[in-house]
């Protein structure tokens, strides 16, 4: 036999002999200096991988010791590219008894307690709990490839040229105001709302290609993010991927999400890229070089804050209004969808919703494909409310202004909790 023959031998004594571990053992190996996790039942050594990982150690360190696949799907539209990168790692499989879930998954009604009410059988909603969830993970595995077969994961170009269109029109349109109607109090407060607005669509744009939803090659979409949330926004990339990532990876889980821990005040990860610098420095200079002529430079300064106060409300009550109202917990090891459907919810879908919140009323859908362009998730939508409906997964939608009443009705009952554990107690 020839040498491609020998070779091919080879290959699969080496398979042949690949160790196999239980989920026992791979779990023991979730520490900052051993990690090990599992895609595809292939298990895998990432400890010194994960500080070279392009998406941040934290995010892949999050599931040490637990199953990835849907992660691994969910985050890399290029998943031939990337499986290069995991041969080195490859150790071993799970064992040909092992379930494909860490923690089962896949049969624990504890993780999927809220699929029952609190009048069923407890022994009855166990027994159902075990016979539907591996069936769940396959289904929600089947719905990704139908959203494949049907191009879901393939951007317009027109949608987002004119999204970056008309972006760009209101940041020339607040310069021909104050050009040529001056700095008056009407103009400068017309000309702050023409801002805010621009700043918050840019940053549901900078959104789009920080999710590598834009373009095929994830180059491009992190060459186009830098120059959108640094140029048009002024802010970090780096920073951004470093939190944002892991609140996909594991959303509204305490010590995980980065969104709701609140031990700092800023997070920048290891190191400030100084590419990262010069995006966000070159905002403000355009900027200051724009606006100085007409305001001076404390004139401008009390501007770009009146824009950015008007902005940072409009994010906040977007970006929380399908989180806070949810569970947020520890970490209780679900699988991929149970646990973004515990954590998100919809908002109705309207033009001005769509637009209002740059899609992400459509957060449910956006949290399990997160690299899907978001002009298709009310195609994938009904797929997914007709799978969440087989299994009884909750799935919630609500009303714009209802959302709104809700983000504070969470509040003021954690305000009541606090006050409870900590004054009157």
């Amino acid at each position: 036999m020839g040498k491609g023959g020998e070779q091919g031998e080879e290959c699969s004594e080496r398979e042949a002999q690949s160790p196999s571990y239980t989920w026992e053992e791979i779990q023991k190996h979730n520490l900052r200096t051993d990690k090990w996790l599992v895609i595809e039942r292939k298990v895998y050594n990432i400890t010194k991988w994960a500080k070279r990982h392009p998406g941040g150690i934290r995010v892949i360190s999050h599931y040490a010791g637990e199953d990835a696949t849907d992660a691994f799907q969910a985050f890399h539209p290029d998943l031939t590219f990337v499986r290069k990168f995991l041969k080195p790692l490859l150790i071993g499989e799970l064992a040909p008894g092992e379930p494909s879930q860490d923690r089962d998954k896949n049969v624990s009604s504890n993780n999927f307690s809220c699929m029952f009410s609190e009048s069923s059988n407890p022994v009855k909603s166990k027994s159902k709990a075990s016979k539907a969830r591996p069936q769940l993970v396959d289904d929600f595995r089947a719905l990704r490839k139908t959203a494949e077969d049907m191009n879901l994961f393939k951007a317009s170009p027109v949608f987002f040229s004119l999204y970056l269109g008309h972006i760009i029109v209101m940041e020339a349109l607040a310069w021909l105001m104050v050009s040529y109607y001056g700095t008056g109090w009407i103009v400068t407060f017309l000309l702050s709302i023409i801002l805010a607005v621009s700043q918050a669509q840019a940053g549901w744009l900078q959104h789009d290609f920080g999710h590598l939803s834009v373009f095929k090659k994830s180059v491009w979409n992190h060459i186009v993010h830098k120059f959108v949330i640094g140029h048009l926004k002024g802010a970090s990339a780096n920073w951004w991927n470093h939190r944002h990532f892991q609140h996909h990876a594991k959303p509204n889980i305490f010590w995980k999400d980065p969104d709701v821990n609140m031990r700092h005040l800023f997070v920048l990860g290891d190191t400030q890229p100084v590419e990262d610098l010069a995006w966000a420095f070159s905002y403000y200079l355009r900027y200051f070089i724009t606006y100085i002529p007409f305001y001076g430079v404390l004139g401008s300064l009390c501007l770009l804050s009146f824009v950015r106060f008007l902005e940072s409300h409009w994010f906040v009550w977007v970006t929380q209004m399908n989180h806070i109202p949810m569970e947020i917990d520890n970490e209780k090891y679900r699988d991929w969808l149970s646990s973004q459907l515990a954590a998100t919810c919809n908002i109705e879908q309207s033009f001005f919703n769509d637009w209002f919140s740059g899609h992400l009323n459509f957060q449910i859908e956006h949290h399990l494909f997160p690299t899907m362009p978001r002009h298709n998730y009310h195609k994938i939508a009904p797929l997914v409310k007709s799978l969440c409906a087989k299994y009884e997964v909750p799935y919630e939608e609500k009303p714009l202004l209802k959302a709104f009443a809700d983000i504070v009705g969470s509040l003021k009952k954690s305000g009541a909790l606090w006050l409870d554990a900590y004054l009157h107690k």
